[in-house]
């Protein structure tokens, strides 16, 4: 268990013995730290503080307290189940038992009402049914046990809860000993001689802490610049394993590191240097913190050399305890670019910094996700359909409905993403007409060739995406909405835009149904006003809902309408080319 950390911001005695070589090559510099670095480290703790990284005293000795009580009770139930096993006294009393922490808790770099990763290790007798029937009833029975649960079929089996407060996820390992003594050192690869795959990945978390603390220069120096990267990583949305970011462990190796190749080092020139090596960093080349050691026990380690897979890996960062294993296999082609810029970006913010032209708050700012994303790019463009609908004569009105519809999951695949938008349409009365032609082809394909064009230039084309036109009577609502809203709906002729990622299947051209087909590019929309492509922002006057429309439509002149094919010379210069008969009877 880590002892509560030196003052933040405080000075470190730098040895006045011989360098010890850490890392797999010499220290990239050994300068001792000036009085200015020292103050800029202080500075660095303060623009931390408001983030709840720092535990005080009290909750300090809380978590001491609560783990203290965790160990005993350990203890006791491994000499209950070795008295059920048929243990002589004698082996009993001193048969042992203990409580192992790791992760951020145990390198000292946990925040605010943070979980404790922790470790149950057993002697051999002690089965893992036990830990998961006896111990677990025996944990139901503890009054400051709250919200037990276990989940045995986990890839590391563990038993959560929360004791006195403090959240614990608890895993559990048997070693092949007669008793386990308090001074017991998980380091040596010995111990995982004999032990079943279970046992050796629970153990894995509180090797791979312990050597990772062992193999920094600086303990309290590795603490604080951790503590100040992972803020960074979080604030910049980039601190997730399961995202095919990082991790802690991660972001742990990587700061110890930088600590090795720079020994001397305090917080504030570590985090800059950290920027600076990783900004630089050649991947796929790994990052290791020690050379791998064969200990021939036949576990399985991370050899691209051995193993073909293990050559595919974008950012290879080696864990330092044996079975040496990639924790960032996860990384992905993106989200490795997004990472390094953000290294870059690091860099150049903690280079202002030391130069006085920023303050370390800076670093923490969040970046601007959804302004850095065009997004709604069809949406901001409906206006244009709407513009070329009012300039055909033939249209009285071109009314859209500002709510979009996520489409029918019939329509579409499971992997599709699909917004449509309906314009409602209210057709001229043609005097002394039995029938009139309206083409609204050239329209459409104006709306979907600008949306094409605007796509293409800020690079948001992808495979797959498109956008479809399509002419709906009211027979045929039921396929695009939900039937709620259907059974309101007055007789309303109206156009759906249907934007996704992936295609629809395209219309036979023999379908009556009118049909414009395009990539599109919506995969997210924004907040109604909004214009993704310069930003603006205004505010729309009330839109009257379909219901409504439904209703003024009702005390307009009622026309018929139907598709019909054009002239096949007109159908030269567009595609599957369809037009709108307009008639003179009931919508």
């Amino acid at each position: 268990r880590p002892l509560p950390p030196t003052p933040p911001g405080g000075h470190q005695d730098v040895p006045k013995s011989p360098q010890k070589h850490y890392g797999i090559t010499s220290a990239i510099s050994l300068a001792p730290p000036r009085d200015i670095d020292h103050e800029y480290t202080k500075k660095l703790c303060d623009a931390m503080k408001p983030f709840g990284v720092f535990e005080d005293e009290e909750e300090l000795n809380h978590r001491l307290a609560v783990l203290g009580k965790l160990n005993n009770f350990v203890k006791e139930w491994i000499a209950e189940i070795s008295e059920l096993k048929n243990l002589p006294p004698s082996a009993i009393s001193c048969v042992g038992g203990k409580i192992f922490t790791f992760g951020s808790y145990r390198l000292g770099v946990h925040t605010k009402g943070a979980d404790i990763d922790a470790l149950c290790v057993a002697p051999r007798h002690v089965e893992r049914a036990d830990f998961f029937q006896s111990f677990f009833e025996k944990l139901k029975q503890h009054e400051e046990i709250k919200d037990l649960r276990a989940v045995e079929d986990a890839f590391v089996p563990v038993i959560k809860f929360k004791f006195d407060g403090i959240e614990i996820d608890l895993l559990f390992a048997r070693l092949a000993l007669q008793s386990i003594p308090d001074n017991l050192d998980l380091r040596g690869d010995s111990i995982l001689r004999n032990l079943d795959i279970r046992c050796i990945r629970s153990l894995n978390g509180c090797r791979v802490t312990d050597e990772i603390l062992y193999l920094v220069p600086n303990k309290e120096n590795f603490r604080l610049t951790l503590r100040a990267i992972k803020l960074w990583a979080k604030r910049r949305g980039i601190y997730s394993n399961m995202l095919g970011f990082l991790g802690g462990v991660s972001w742990a190796m990587l700061v110890a590191r930088t600590c090795q190749l720079y020994p001397n080092a305090v917080a504030a020139t570590l985090v800059h240097k950290f920027f600076l090596v990783f900004s630089k960093w050649e991947w796929p080349n790994p990052v290791l913190l020690k050379q791998p050691e064969d200990s021939n026990l036949n576990l399985p380690v991370w050899d691209p050399r051995v193993n073909p897979s293990d050559r595919y890996h974008l950012m290879p960062i080696i864990t330092p305890a044996y079975p040496q294993q990639n924790s960032t296999y996860n990384v992905s082609t993106s989200t490795r670019t997004i990472m390094s810029e953000e290294f870059k970006y690091g860099l150049s913010v903690t280079d202002e910094i030391l130069q006085g032209k920023a303050e370390w708050p800076k670093l923490f700012e969040p970046p601007s996700f959804f302004q850095k994303y065009k997004i709604g790019l069809v949406e901001s463009k409906i206006r244009v359909l709407v513009g070329n609908l009012e300039r055909n004569e033939y249209i009285t009105l071109a009314h859209v409905n500002p709510q979009s519809f996520p489409g029918s999951k019939e329509n579409r695949n499971e992997n599709e993403f699909v917004s449509m938008w309906f314009i409602g349409i209210i057709f001229k009365k043609v005097e002394n007409a039995e029938s009139v032609n309206i083409d609204l082809t050239y329209d459409i394909q104006s709306f979907t060739d600008t949306v094409y064009r605007q796509a293409n230039n800020i690079n948001m084309l992808k495979d797959g995406m498109k956008i479809e036109a399509t002419h709906v009577k009211k027979r045929q609502l039921h396929q695009y909405l939900p039937p709620e809203l259907v059974q309101r709906k007055k007789r309303v002729s109206c156009v759906p835009l249907l934007a996704g990622t992936k295609t629809f299947k395209y219309m036979s051209k023999r379908s009556s149904v009118s049909h414009v087909r395009l990539f599109s590019f919506c995969v997210e929309h924004m907040s109604r006003g909004a214009d993704p492509l310069n930003g603006a922002t205004s505010k729309r006057p009330h839109s009257p809902s379909l219901e409504e429309q439904a209703k003024r439509l009702k005390e307009t002149e009622k026309a018929r309408i139907h598709i019909v094919k054009s002239d096949p010379e007109k159908m030269a210069s567009h595609r599957d080319r369809e037009c709108v008969q307009v008639g003179q009877s009931q919508v």
